[in-house]
């Protein structure tokens, strides 16, 4: 019985890893450190989780024509550390942003730095571009 329990407690542990592994990226996997992207737009949504939060970001181009971004931030327990909390990036605030983008084209990014307009607060997104080659 007691082999028959750590061999479950094995496998269930080996599973939550490859399951924690397979959704969790890097940097380079995903963002080009040589594409960098600068950007206003209202921030639409923010979403507290693991590994990475996001927010969403509606950005207007000179033709009035209006383009929904995905940013990658670092983990919550980051931001935490790094004083945010989870009322720092509102529903509605401007925001400047400044990170890098997909290597596929898709409207997502890595913010390294947003800078909340209305306050002037600058943010450190926890970018993990700094680990990237």
């Amino acid at each position: 019985m007691k082999r028959l329990l750590i061999a479950c407690s094995t496998a269930a542990i080996g599973v939550a890893s490859t399951l924690h592994i397979s959704a969790h990226h890097s940097f380079t996997a995903e963002y080009d450190i040589k594409k960098p992207i600068s950007m206003t737009g209202t921030v639409t949504s923010v979403e507290w989780q693991n590994p990475h939060t996001w927010f969403y970001i509606d950005v207007k181009d000179d033709a009035g024509n209006v383009t929904n971004w995905g940013m990658e931030l670092a983990s919550p327990n980051l931001l935490v550390r790094n004083g945010w909390t989870k009322s720092t990036l509102k529903t509605g605030d401007l925001v400047d942003v400044e990170g890098y983008g997909a290597k596929n084209g898709k409207n997502i990014g890595n913010a390294r730095t947003i800078v909340i307009k209305a306050t002037g607060q600058r943010l450190v997104a926890g970018s993990s571009a700094g680990s990237a080659p």
